[in-house]
């Protein structure tokens, strides 16, 4: 088939492609198809391969056409991309389908024109990448943020006991009530119901935030209570408004921390002697934790100057797989699919769109971000060669505790392999940019402000 092609570039990094068919294919085809009924279609009062063709092409009428243009552009389009001189920077992403633009026409006397509109990997000129300053704060682990984590090992290792019938819940306790929102004549609302909701009091961890009004509560006892939610409370599905729920408290039990000392250290873990054995630990895990923090934080500066001298036009496809792929995640967390999620939020008041519409700016940036990364570990002829994966895995025994059997089975089953080499690349590319830019030490800030800053 003899096809001529026009290419125009449009916004977002989209192509839209002007195909042209001769005059001659098209009959060509169209005889071919119109052919093929005529020995295989069978109509009353002929026999079956001796329909004339003026009959068909009657009895078919535009049906026949649409036929023959479905198969013209399928071919050409397919005879387009196939054609080793095209362009490869000029073809389709994987998830971009060429779409039809318009309602082409099909006429047998003249040449065929349609347009198809799909999108390309972005093209963009690599910015500077060396000799940008950037400030990270200045950040130790102290005694405060030790003694925090042997808080939560104690938690950990508490001991939850049922508290006196006559005992008031208090603060720390653990809880199970059940709840429901109430109609305003006191009745409970239909499908609200929750039975069996375990928490801890002072948490904060339920929907209501009905913390404080159950505090003081004893066990069967049931309060109707009221709430008033703020314009800017977090959940925008009880923003600003006024929430009746009844609450009965079901179960109460305290728990009693164990003393810190040798004897909850060897409980931990038997490689732990004693307390002070412990607290070096955590002191190594948070030092290595900040160690890792800094450096991604230094990194994410760095790249937002490059991305500042690099502007990339994302195509529309791109950020939808994006967006896609945080969704599924998000599902995951929650042990459900992305249908049955959007269910659950438009349910709860909230909006699929409109969740996807406030990613949509993260999305784009780490877009442009991992294309400026690929970029330039290929520029830079970055590899990852077969000694460096073996020290990675060697790091990985070090760190998790398993054989290097076990680990490299794992990258194996798992086809992770790919994953691990681009990570190798990522890493080297990284200490690259950390040493060819410049870091300055700012402001103090304390561990847990830094872990809480996601900027």
């Amino acid at each position: 088939m003899t096809v001529s092609k026009e290419m125009s570039r449009l916004e977002h990094s989209a192509i839209k492609l002007t195909i042209t068919v001769g005059k001659d294919d098209v009959t060509s085809e169209y005889d071919s198809i119109l052919s093929n009924y005529c020995k295989t279609l069978q109509l009353p009062g002929f026999r079956k391969g001796k329909v004339p063709k003026l009959v068909l092409e009657r009895k078919l009428g535009d049906a026949l056409k649409g036929e023959v243009m479905a198969s013209l552009l399928e071919k050409a389009v397919a005879s387009t991309f196939e054609d080793e001189d095209f362009p490869k920077t000029d073809r389709p992403l994987p998830y971009s389908a060429p779409e039809l633009q318009g309602e082409p026409t099909l006429d047998l006397g003249a040449d065929f024109v349609f347009s198809v509109v799909y999108d390309v990997f972005p093209q963009f000129t690599l910015g500077p990448w060396q000799g940008f300053e950037v400030e990270v704060p200045d950040v130790c682990v102290t005694d405060e943020d030790i003694n925090r984590e042997l808080e939560t090992v104690r938690e950990r290792n508490a001991i939850v006991l049922d508290k006196d019938d006559d005992a008031p819940a208090a603060k720390d306790d653990v809880v199970t009530v059940n709840y429901s929102e109430l109609s305003d004549t006191g009745e409970p609302l239909a499908g609200s119901e929750r039975e069996d909701f375990v928490f801890t009091l002072g948490s904060g961890y339920n929907v209501f935030k009905f913390d404080d009004e159950v505090t003081g509560m004893k066990k069967g006892e049931t309060r109707d209570i009221e709430k008033n939610y703020p314009e800017d409370f977090a959940d925008q599905s009880l923003a600003g408004k006024t929430k009746k729920i009844r609450v009965s408290l079901t179960v109460l039990k305290e728990k009693k921390l164990p003393d810190l000392d040798d004897d909850l250290a060897q409980d931990v873990d038997e490689k732990y002697k004693t307390l002070e054995d412990l607290k070096n630990s955590i002191k190594t895990r948070l030092e290595r934790t900040l160690e890792k923090r800094l450096r991604d934080l230094k990194v994410s500066k760095l790249l937002e100057k490059i991305i500042e001298t690099t502007p990339v036009d994302i195509p529309e496809s791109m950020i939808r797989i994006e967006l896609d792929s945080r969704w599924r995640n998000l599902a995951r967390q929650f042990n459900t699919d992305a249908e049955k999620l959007a269910n659950a939020i438009h349910n709860s008041g909230n909006n699929y769109e409109t969740i996807r519409a406030e990613w949509r700016p993260d999305s784009i940036r780490s877009l442009h971000s991992r294309l400026i990364v690929e970029t330039l570990i290929q520029d830079l002829g970055i590899e990852a060669p077969a000694e460096e994966v073996e020290a990675t895995f060697e790091t990985i025994v070090a760190e998790t505790d398993s054989t290097m059997e076990e680990v490299k089975k794992y990258y194996e089953s798992e086809n992770m392999k790919d994953f691990l080499d681009e990570d190798i690349k990522e890493r080297k590319l990284f200490e690259r940019l950390l040493a060819e830019n410049t870091i300055k030490v700012g402001n103090k800030e304390n561990y847990l402000d830094l872990m809480g800053n996601n900027g």
